[in-house]
């Protein structure tokens, strides 16, 4: 026998489309990005007058020619990784979990979405060290956030401090994800239990 397609077949395929599609963009987006970030890594300068000490300077495009400057692979490193992450939380809002209660799913998406800008704001506004403060110390010293398109000729980024302000953001937001997740359905009653009980008994034999 022929299971003839409802109305409401023909419906849920077309929203697993359309948020296959969105899905899809969101990869295509995340991939262009990484793109752009790569051909215009950010350059520190060496001076000789600052001891070859590196100062941001700017973002530069990979193919030019760009006399006593290096790639600041560290922090190029971070982007990236912030781009997936933030791919990620796009494909998580996107994808449809219809076993969660819709207040879990309304505070695990404001927990991604604080998640996402304030990981697109580490980027925006990373800590600096000036370059005569800087010293052969274990621990990084830092002069404080600034905006990372601004004149930072005199600073130096502070990748370590950057790197634990991610990796704690990431943290609190899984455990947080973890506090919210829904607990699923109600325990089951003992007329319940006893039923499911005589049911399995009744399989066995």
């Amino acid at each position: 026998m022929l299971l003839r397609p409802t109305s409401t077949t023909f419906a849920n395929l077309t929203i697993m489309d359309q948020l296959s599609r969105q899905q899809w963009i969101t990869l295509i987006l995340a991939f262009a990005n990484s793109a752009l970030v790569s051909l215009f890594p950010p350059y520190d300068y060496l001076s000789l007058e600052r001891g070859n000490i590196p100062t941001f300077a700017g973002f530069y495009w990979l193919l030019g020619s760009h006399s006593n400057h290096v790639i600041n692979s560290n922090f190029l490193t971070l982007e990236i990784i912030v781009i997936a992450i933030n791919a990620g939380i796009a494909w998580m809002l996107l994808a449809n979990k219809p076993e969660a209660s819709k207040k879990s799913q309304r505070y695990q998406r404001g927990v991604l979405v604080m998640v996402a800008i304030n990981l697109t704001a580490m980027l925006l506004f990373p800590p600096f060290e000036n370059y005569s403060a800087i010293t052969k110390a274990v621990l990084p010293s830092f002069e404080g956030f600034y905006f990372v398109f601004s004149d930072n000729s005199q600073r130096q980024l502070v990748t370590p401090i950057l790197t634990i302000e991610i990796v704690l953001l990431l943290i609190n937001a899984g455990l947080l994800l973890l506090f919210l997740k829904d607990k699923g359905k109600e325990k089951l009653t003992p007329a319940q239990i006893r039923a499911l009980a005589e049911r399995l008994r009744a399989l066995q034999r």
